[in-house]
């Protein structure tokens, strides 16, 4: 007996295992999916002279890497940077994550390191950013997040190299040195700052993804790990959680002349499409270089911001419905509930204390059933004591008729260009919904 159980261990010992792969946890990822709206801050030294974030330093002339890197740290004051105004913004916008560009592709590290003297600790201001952001937002009830760039073209700089990107040589994992230096960067952010909730690796990730969660194995990693479309939404829902990040305008980064923004309400629908179609959405702000806001992005937060004091629950801890739209008409659905937002974009616009029939084809009704307006009560319609404006429905076999009017005034006067939103409770798929 006693050999048979030697044998036995002698037998195991020597199995070789499949080593467990880090990953993202995936309790971690239901908890990312839930806050479905997160804020991307792209912020460095160059925000004084407006240009492309980094990349103007690829392919640039001796003459203009040796000002670049000299110069611009000496001028960069930003004596008007508040972040507690920018969180409390973003909180009121809905959002629920925040990402800030601790270090972009320059190489400038917008926090206070021990690896390199081109960094916020070598300018006029000093101040820990990145830390006095992570705070912030903190205390807005807002998750930490973090972007870092393993590309670092002040590194590459500094040892004679080509500054470029997506060459396998001058990856970080071409270099020993160039991967213990990026490793030493990334250990100081999951260390000094407390506890972060995303990281989002804008570069080759390999030995950075597998570090941060071993400093803290409840990090996200969105890219490095998952899709993260930029400047666009997939025209299909993507497989597993996925992120898209977008800008209000053209540019990442600050860009005081030849931009062009989109509406407010284009970047609402464009929340509206990515949490259909189950993925998050991190828009992006760049700060001027004296620390305020752009007003033109500040402007598009606040329309944000009052759609979502009325529509919120419509973005927050929802999942697709079994399809994505009909029409103009946008789902999601509350997670672990028989709830079903139906988000109707206005086409035409839909009048103030004006009826309108909506027909779903992919809703079925229950006895249970109650379908309200977000944000209104349908008991009043302000000055027309008259008029009840209770929203009813009517299901027929293939189809859910809704008659609902319009009966909160959101502007002086009356006009209200953006999505409203129709909350289902206790309701089925329809059997049309397969057709």
């Amino acid at each position: 007996m006693k050999r048979w159980i030697l044998s036995l261990a002698v037998a195991c010992a020597s199995l070789s295992w499949p080593a467990i792969e880090p990953s993202n946890r995936p309790e971690r990822l239901e908890w990312f999916r839930d806050q479905g709206f997160g804020l991307f801050i792209h912020w460095s030294v160059d925000s004084q002279i407006g240009s492309v974030i980094s990349h103007s330093m690829a392919g640039a002339s001796e003459d203009y890497l040796r000002r670049y890197v000299s110069e611009l740290p000496k001028t960069f004051n930003p004596r008007k940077f508040n972040p507690t105004d920018w969180a409390v913004l973003a909180k009121l916008a809905g959002i629920r994550y925040v990402v800030f560009t601790a270090k972009h592709h320059n190489g400038f590290a917008m926090f206070h390191t021990k690896t390199t003297g081109f960094g916020i600790g070598a300018t006029p201001f000093q101040r820990d950013v990145t830390r006095e952001i992570l705070d912030a937002f903190r205390s807005q009830g807002i998750a930490p997040g973090l972007y870092y760039s393993p590309d670092d073209f002040f590194w590459l700089y500094q040892h004679g190299k080509i500054i470029d990107r997506n060459r396998p040589e001058l990856a970080p994992s071409s270099d020993p040195d160039f991967l213990k230096y990026d490793q030493a960067q990334v250990r100081e952010l999951l260390t000094n700052y407390g506890n972060i909730d995303v990281i989002f690796f804008d570069g080759p990730p390999e030995g950075l993804r597998e570090l941060a969660w071993k400093l803290q194995p409840d990090i996200v990693v969105t890219r490095g790990a998952m899709e993260t479309p930029e400047q666009f939404i997939p025209g299909i829902p993507l497989d597993g959680p996925w992120e898209a990040c977008l800008t209000m305008g053209t540019q990442w980064q600050y860009k005081p002349t030849n931009e062009k923004y989109k509406s407010g309400g284009e970047l609402i629908e464009l929340l509206i499409e990515t949490r259909a179609k189950g993925g998050n959405l991190l828009l992006n702000v760049g700060p001027k270089p004296d620390g305020e806001l752009p007003i033109e992005q500040e402007e598009r937060l606040r329309e944000i911001a009052l759609w979502m004091f009325v529509n919120g629950e419509s973005i927050h801890g929802v999942r697709p419905w079994v399809v994505t739209n009909e029409g103009d008409i946008w789902f999601t659905k509350k997670r672990g509930e028989d709830t079903v937002y139906a988000i109707v974009k206005q086409k035409k616009p839909w009048k103030f204390g004006e009826w309108r029939d909506i027909t779903l084809a992919s809703v079925r009704t229950t006895d249970k059933t109650q379908v309200t307006v977000l944000g209104q009560n349908d008991k009043v319609l302000e000055y027309k004591s008259d008029i009840v404006p209770k929203t009813a429905w009517r299901q027929e076999t293939d189809r859910l008729t809704i008659r609902a009017m319009r009966a909160q005034r959101l502007y002086n006067d009356h006009r209200w260009p953006n999505p409203v939103v129709l909350k289902l409770t206790n309701v089925l798929v329809s059997r049309a919904a397969g057709k």
